[in-house]
This record gives structure tokens, sequence and C-alpha cells, in this order.
């Protein structure tokens, strides 16, 4: 069975002034303070969600 990919998102903006909306997006990534990190499965759900807080995330390389 082949490893499934994953992609890993550190939190670099704070949500303070932003819409619930993309609040509850980062808490939904597994984000909630700056400089965190976590490692997801990459699905098109999940681009769906970086890219909707991408401004307030970066996609850390390896």
């Amino acid at each position: 069975m082949a490893a499934k990919q994953t992609v890993t998102i550190e939190q670099i903006g704070s949500p303070i002034g932003r819409p619930k909306d993309q609040r509850q997006t980062l808490v939904g990534l597994g984000l909630n303070k700056l400089h965190r990190r976590s490692t997801l499965e990459d699905t098109p759900a999940v681009r769906g969600m970086i890219r909707k807080v991408d401004h307030l995330v970066k996609v850390v390389e390896g």
C-alpha cells in the first residue's frame, strides 16, 4: 500500500479582526496560535481550506 501524501502548514497570521469563518477554518486545519504547525492528508478539501486562509498560513516543505 502506498503512503498517503501529506501537507504541512504553519500559521503565520493572526485571525484577530478576520471573519469568523476564517478563524473556524484555521481551527479545522488544526491551528490556533502563531507558528504552530499541522500535518494533514493532502486532499482537495484540505487544499481548499488552505486556499481560503492562504494569507494566514504557509505550506512548509519537507
